[in-house]
C-alpha cells in the first residue's frame, strides 16, 4: 500500500482550506498513485477564534446521507480517484459542543470510520502560551478502525500521541499502521514531535503516518505557529518519509512484510503478556 501525508497551512477562510486540501490531494495522486492519503488536524479552520471555528464546523449526517462542503468534497475525491481518504479532522458541529473528529472513505465514497479525539489539548506551552482545547470541544470516547489493502490501520489525533495506553490498545485489537493527523505547536514539536512519533512506532511495532499543518495563522490579534515535518514510520522507528517546510506531502510504502519481520524478531506482545500478570500478581 502506498500513502501519502498531505501537509497544509491553512488559516480561518474555509473555502480556501477546502481549496488547498483538494489541490494538495489531486497533486499527489497525480504524481505518487498513493492508495490511501490522510490531511492534518482540522484542516478546514485554524485560527481566528470560536466565532470561526463555529463557522467551519458541519453537521454529520447519518452514514450514507448528504453532508456539509469539508464532509462531501472528501467523499467525492475519495469517489473520484478510487482512493481511500482519511480526511485528517475536521471541526464537527455536536450542538453544544464541537468535537474534533476523522472521517475516512472508502474508494466508493463509501464511510468507512469516524474518530473523535479522546485526549484534549489543555496545556501550558513553555512560552506561557495557554491552549484550552476542552473550552470548546467534547472529547470522544471510542476507538475507530478501517482497512486498506488488507492493513488495519487505527485513528488518533495529534495530543492522543503522547498517551501510549491508547495505541498499544490500537495494537492489541489490531492495528497495523495507526494515523496522527495533527496541529502541533512550534515549540512543542521543534522538541518532541518526532521523538513521540518515533517511540509510537517502535513500542508499538506499527506504522505510523502523521499529516501535520505547518506555519502561522492569527489566533485573537496574535501570531501562533505550528510545526509540520509531516512524516511517516516504519514500525521500526526509521523516518521513512517527511515533509519538507511548506505546502506539499511525502509518500511511503507502507509494507506488512517489514511489519511482521520486526515482531516476529522483536515479540514485545507475547512479553507484554508476562509484564501484565506479574504486575496483576504484584497487586494482590
Amino acid at each position: 500500500m502506498r500513502a501519502s501525508v498531505i501537509q497544509m497551512n491553512q488559516g480561518s477562510d474555509k473555502a480556501a482550506n477546502l481549496d488547498q486540501a483538494r489541490r494538495l490531494i489531486e497533486s499527489a495522486v497525480a504524481a505518487d498513485r498513493p492508495d490511501l492519503v490522510t490531511l492534518p488536524e482540522t484542516w478546514t479552520n485554524l485560527g481566528g477564534g470560536r466565532d470561526a471555528r463555529r463557522a467551519a464546523a458541519e453537521l454529520l449526517p447519518e452514514p450514507g446521507g448528504a453532508g456539509g462542503p469539508a464532509y462531501e468534497m472528501l467523499r467525492g475525491l475519495a469517489r473520484a480517484h478510487g482512493i481511500t481518504v482519511h480526511g485528517g479532522s475536521i471541526i464537527e458541529d455536536g450542538g453544544e459542543k464541537l468535537f474534533n473528529t476523522t472521517l475516512v472513505f472508502g474508494p466508493d465514497g463509501t464511510e468507512l470510520a469516524r474518530y473523535r479525539k479522546i485526549h484534549l489539548f489543555d496545556i501550558t506551552a513553555p512560552d506561557g502560551t495557554g491552549y484550552r482545547e476542552s473550552a470548546l470541544y467534547g472529547a470522544g470516547s471510542d476507538l475507530a478502525f478501517f482497512e486498506v489493502a488488507g492493513i488495519r490501520l487505527g485513528c488518533t489525533i495529534c495530543y492522543d500521541v503522547r498517551f501510549p495506553e491508547l495505541f498499544q490498545e490500537l495494537r492489541r485489537r489490531g492495528a497495523e499502521a495507526i494515523l496522527v493527523p495533527s496541529n502541533f505547536t512550534l515549540q512543542t514539536g521543534k522538541d518532541h514531535w518526532e521523538a513521540l512519533m518515533r517511540a509510537r512506532a517502535i513500542d508499538t511495532q506499527c506504522w505510523i503516518l502523521a499529516a501535520a499543518s505547518y506555519g502561522s495563522y492569527e489566533e485573537r490579534g496574535a501570531t501562533r505557529s505550528v510545526y509540520g515535518h509531516s512524516l511517516v514510520v516504519d514500525p521500526w522507528g526509521h523516518v521513512v518519509a517527511k515533509c519538507s517546510d511548506g505546502t506539499g506531502w511525502a509518500t511511503a510504502r507502507i509494507d506488512p512484510a517489514v511489519t511482521a519481520r520486526v515482531r516476529a524478531g522483536m515479540p514485545l506482545d507475547q512479553h507484554r503478556d508476562s509484564a501484565r500478570a506479574w504486575v496483576a500478581k504484584a497487586a494482590t
